[in-house]
């Protein structure tokens, strides 16, 4: 009898769909996280909907911007200034960019002694290729080298070597409120982009 109810028991538990994976948001993934504007065109709004009014005009496709909060079409952005504005899921990539805040230099490996490459401006935006040891792997223009993480805005705490504890617990999988469901529907048929 007791093979019976294992048996029985293993049989419902394959049975069962698997759980989804990732986290409980709209996308599925994880939010505080970085991403970069598609394009030198894109509006930040005060709310998740074209009917609200644009608040900022970005024209600088890749700059990081950290999303904090999402609903099915639209996603809260922080740009590196702090604003936080609403953007179009559409005007976003999920490639990783920083943006230097200080004068730094870029070398050829992650070491301080390593060569240098090139002298890194603020302000200047590099494509973010991996992080490890509070170092990043960056391009831009060509060029391919390693800087401090501790430079950059759009490096998480972890890749740029603080310590999770320093920064204090953070729900990986926010979720925000539900848009409401009469601009979720009309967003969902109008067209990609700015509204202009």
């Amino acid at each position: 009898m007791l093979r019976t109810a294992l048996v029985t028991l293993l049989c419902a538990l394959s049975a069962a769909p698997a759980l989804a994976q990732g986290c409980d948001t709209f996308s599925g993934l994880a939010t505080p996280r970085f991403v970069t504007l598609k394009s030198d065109d894109a509006l930040g709004r005060t709310g998740p909907s074209r009917e609200h009014p644009a608040q900022w005009r970005y024209q600088r496709a890749g700059l990081p911007v950290l999303i904090v909060a999402e609903t099915p079409l639209w996603r809260r952005v922080q740009d590196p200034d702090g604003t936080l504005v609403w953007m179009h899921h559409a005007l976003l990539t999920g490639r990783r960019s920083v943006i230097a805040q200080v004068e730094t230099s870029l070398h050829a490996r992650a070491e301080a002694e390593a060569s240098l490459i090139a002298r890194i401006e603020p302000g200047a935006i590099l494509s973010l290729e991996r992080c490890r040891a509070g170092w990043c792997r960056l391009t831009a223009d060509g060029r391919r080298g390693w800087a401090r993480a501790g430079d950059f805005w759009g490096v998480y705490a972890d890749e740029a070597g603080a310590s999770a504890a320093l920064e204090g617990a953070q729900d990986p999988c926010y979720r925000s409120l539900p848009e409401p469901a009469a601009l979720a529907a009309r967003d969902a048929i109008a067209p990609d982009g700015p509204a202009r």
